[in-house]
């Protein structure tokens, strides 16, 4: 599956999550070339600040595969980890990365920190920036553009 095919089927699930009120980003992790987990946020539905796409992604694909290393595999995720999923995407030891919009207010990957490539630590990442950008970036646009004119959180 190509990093576009993927990024697309991650961005369904973050239209699935715009739909439920979520914050719009969806992740996927591939094993062998096989979706091996899928998610979105659900911060709001589980009452859980820890419930981004990216973690709850990580859970299912370590549950899937019998091991907390995730070697082998690939996570797909629509904008750019913040420094809790660049931290567990280390400590899960995913070996490739690929996101679609940058997060100038929270990424880890590049904008504020390069969390996945740091050389102080065990483990880095290759990663893959930018797949399908500007429609993962319009996602979150006119999810946050619609709280405004709504009035709400």
């Amino acid at each position: 599956m190509s990093d576009e095919s993927s990024m697309r089927r991650a961005l369904a699930l973050a239209r699935r999550a715009s739909e439920e009120d979520e914050v719009p980003v969806g992740a996927l992790i591939l094993h062998e070339n096989q979706v091996i987990a899928s998610a979105y946020n659900q911060r709001e539905q589980l009452a859980d600040p820890t419930a981004h796409a990216e973690m709850i992604a990580i859970t299912q694909a370590a549950s899937q595969l019998g091991t907390w290393r995730l070697l082998d595999c690939t996570l797909v995720v629509t904008l750019e980890p913040c420094p809790m999923c660049a931290g567990a995407i280390l400590q899960s030891r995913i070996p490739r990365v690929v996101y679609g919009a940058r997060d100038p207010k929270a990424g880890a990957v590049d904008s504020l920190y390069r969390l996945l490539n740091d050389t102080r630590l065990n483990h880095r990442c290759e990663v893959v920036s930018g797949v399908l950008s500007v429609e993962c970036g319009m996602v979150l646009t006119e999810f946050f553009e619609r709280k405004r004119r709504l009035g709400k959180k």
